[in-house]
C-alpha cells in the first residue's frame, strides 16, 4: 500500500520557482488569439481594410522619415556608400519580413510580433517583444514629428518669408525650448484616427501618392546635378562606417510591419497581410536606394551637415532656385505626416492587443461603440508622443526606436521556427523558403545589427528593459487573463500539441 503520508515530501523551495517558471512560459493558443480577434471593451473593432489599404498603410509607415529626415545623418557616416546602407539595412529588413509574413498569414490578429510572441514563446518573451514595439512604435512617432517641423519651416519660408522661431522649432539639446510643430503633427493625426481606421487608410492613401511623387520630382530635377567624382572615394569610412549608417538607417525600415498591426480590421488578414508586407518593403527599398544615389551624386558626401531637411537643401543647390526646394518641402510634410499617422496607429492596436490579455490597463481595449476605434487608447498615445517629440532630441530618439525594433525583429525569426515544430497542422498562407535557414539568417542580422549601435543607445535600452519587466512583475504577471483562466499556472497549449 502506499504511504499517503509521504506524498507532500516536494520541496517546496523548488516548488515555487518551478510555479513561477511556469508562468513566464504559459503561451496563448493560436485558436484562442484568433477568436478574440476584434473584441475590445464595449465594442469591437470593424473589419474594414483591404491588400491595397494594407499596403498603404505599411508604405505610409515605412517611407518617409529615412530619405527626408534620417539620410543627412547617415551620409556623413558612410560617405557615397550609404547607398549600401540602406542595402544592408533593407536586407535584415527582408529576412525578418519573410517572418513577420508567414506569421501575419497563420496568426492574423493585432498586436503584430507581441501576438505571435504570446502564442510562440510565451508571455515573459512576449511582454518584452510588446514592450520592444512600445519603443519601436510610440518612441518612432516622435523621431518622424522632430523631423517634420524642419521641412514644415523650409515650406514656410519660401512660401511666405516667415519661419517658427527656433525656440518653438526645436527640442531642448537641439537650440530650443519646445518642438511645436513635432506636437502639432501628432494632435492632426490624432484626429484622423479618431474617426476610424477606414477613414484613416483613406487619408494615408493619399498622403502615399503624394510622397511617392515627391521623392520621383526630387529625382528627376537633382540627377541633373550628378557628378561622377562626387561617388570617390565611395567608401571613405570603410565597411565600418557602412554598417554604422545601416545601423541607423535601419529605422527608415521600421514600419513594413505595421500592416501586421491591422489584423483584426483587414477583410481577408490570412491571404492579404503576407501580400502587403512584402510588395511595401520592395517598394520602399527600391526608392530608397534610388533616392540615395542621385542625392550622394548631386551633392559631395562632405556637404550633408546633419540637416534634417537634406532633400530640400539637395533641390536647391542643384538648381539655384528656392522653388523646388519649397515644393520638396511640401510634400516632405505630407509624407512624413503619413508616417506619423501609420505608426500611431500601429502604437494604439498593439497596446489594445496588450490590454485584451490584461497584461496592460484596460483602458486601452476600450472600443468606441459607435466608431470602432479604441478612443482612450488613441488619446494617451498620441499625448504621450506628442509630447516626447516635443522635448527629446531625434538622434537620440532614432537610435533608441532601432534597437527596440531590431530586438523584435529578432524575437519574430525565432517564433517563425518554434511554431513550425509546436503547431505543424497550421494553415500558412505564406511560408519562409529555406526555413530553418532564412529566419536564423535574419535573427543573425539583426543580432549584428544591433551590436554596431552606440554604447549609450544599450544603456537606454537596458534601462528601458529594466523599467519594463518591472511593470511586467509588478503589474502585468498577475492581472494577466491567461492567468486568470488558469490560475493553477498549467500550461494551456497542450491543447495545440
Amino acid at each position: 500500500m502506499l504511504d499517503h503520508g509521504a506524498a507532500p515530501a516536494v520541496d517546496e523551495r523548488t516548488a515555487a520557482p518551478q510555479r513561477l517558471g511556469t508562468r513566464l512560459t504559459r503561451r496563448k493558443p493560436v485558436e484562442r488569439l484568433v477568436t478574440e480577434g476584434g473584441k475590445g471593451e464595449g465594442g469591437t473593432l470593424r473589419r474594414s481594410l483591404g491588400m491595397w489599404q494594407l499596403t498603404m498603410i505599411s508604405i505610409g509607415a515605412t517611407l518617409g522619415t529615412g530619405i527626408f529626415v534620417v539620410l543627412g545623418e547617415a551620409v556623413p557616416e558612410a560617405g557615397p556608400a550609404v547607398v549600401l546602407s540602406f542595402v544592408l539595412a533593407g536586407l535584415t529588413a527582408l529576412f525578418s519580413a519573410l517572418s513577420y509574413a508567414e506569421l501575419a498569414g497563420s496568426v492574423p490578429v493585432s498586436g503584430s510580433s507581441y501576438s505571435y510572441a504570446y502564442a510562440t514563446l510565451g508571455e515573459l518573451i512576449a511582454w518584452i517583444c510588446g514592450w520592444c514595439l512600445i519603443l519601436e512604435y510610440g518612441v518612432s512617432v516622435a523621431a518622424v514629428a522632430v523631423g517634420w517641423g524642419e521641412y514644415l519651416n523650409t515650406f514656410l519660408d519660401g512660401t511666405i518669408g516667415w519661419t517658427i522661431p527656433a525656440a518653438l522649432a526645436n527640442p531642448p539639446g537641439d537650440g530650443g525650448t519646445f518642438n511645436l510643430p513635432a506636437l502639432l503633427v501628432v494632435l492632426l493625426c490624432m484626429a484622423f484616427l479618431l474617426g476610424g481606421a477606414k477613414e484613416s487608410a483613406r487619408a494615408n492613401t493619399i498622403m502615399v501618392v503624394v510622397k511617392i511623387g515627391a521623392l520621383l520630382l526630387f529625382c528627376a530635377v537633382a540627377v541633373t546635378g550628378i557628378r561622377a567624382g562626387n561617388y570617390q572615394p565611395f567608401m571613405p569610412l570603410g565597411m565600418a562606417g557602412v554598417s554604422a549608417a545601416g545601423s541607423s538607417l535601419f529605422f527608415s525600415y521600421i514600419g513594413f510591419d505595421a500592416a501586421s498591426t491591422a489584423g483584426e480590421e483587414a477583410k481577408n488578414p490570412q491571404r492579404d497581410l503576407p501580400r502587403a508586407i512584402m510588395l511595401s518593403l520592395l517598394i520602399v527599398t527600391v526608392v530608397y536606394c534610388l533616392v540615395a544615389a542621385v542625392a550622394v551624386g548631386a551633392l559631395p558626401w562632405r556637404e550633408f551637415t546633419g540637416s534634417e531637411a537634406a532633400l530640400a537643401g539637395i533641390m536647391e543647390h542643384v538648381t539655384g532656385q528656392s522653388f523646388w526646394a519649397v515644393l520638396l518641402a511640401a510634400g516632405a510634410v505630407i509624407a512624413i505626416a503619413s508616417v506619423v499617422l501609420t505608426v500611431l496607429y500601429g502604437q494604439t492596436r498593439i497596446l489594445f492587443a496588450m490590454s485584451r490579455d490584461g497584461l496592460v490597463p484596460r483602458v486601452f481595449s476600450k472600443v468606441h461603440p459607435r466608431t470602432g476605434v479604441p478612443r482612450a487608447n488613441t488619446l494617451i498615445v498620441s499625448l504621450f508622443c506628442g509630447v516626447l517629440a516635443a522635448v527629446v532630441p531625434l538622434g537620440e530618439l532614432v537610435n533608441a526606436t532601432s534597437i527596440g525594433t531590431l530586438f523584435a525583429f529578432a524575437l519574430v525569426n525565432v517564433g517563425v521556427v518554434v511554431l513550425r515544430r509546436t503547431r505543424p497542422d497550421l494553415t500558412r498562407s505564406f511560408r519562409v523558403p529555406l526555413s530553418p535557414l532564412f529566419p536564423a539568417i535574419g535573427f543573425g542580422l539583426c543580432v549584428y545589427m544591433m551590436t554596431r549601435l552606440d554604447l549609450i543607445t544599450w544603456k537606454y535600452f537596458g534601462l528601458w528593459m529594466v523599467a519594463g519587466l518591472a511593470l511586467y512583475f509588478g503589474y502585468g504577471m498577475r492581472r494577466s487573463r491567461l492567468a486568470t483562466a488558469d490560475p493553477a499556472g498549467t500550461d494551456l497549449t497542450a491543447a495545440e500539441k
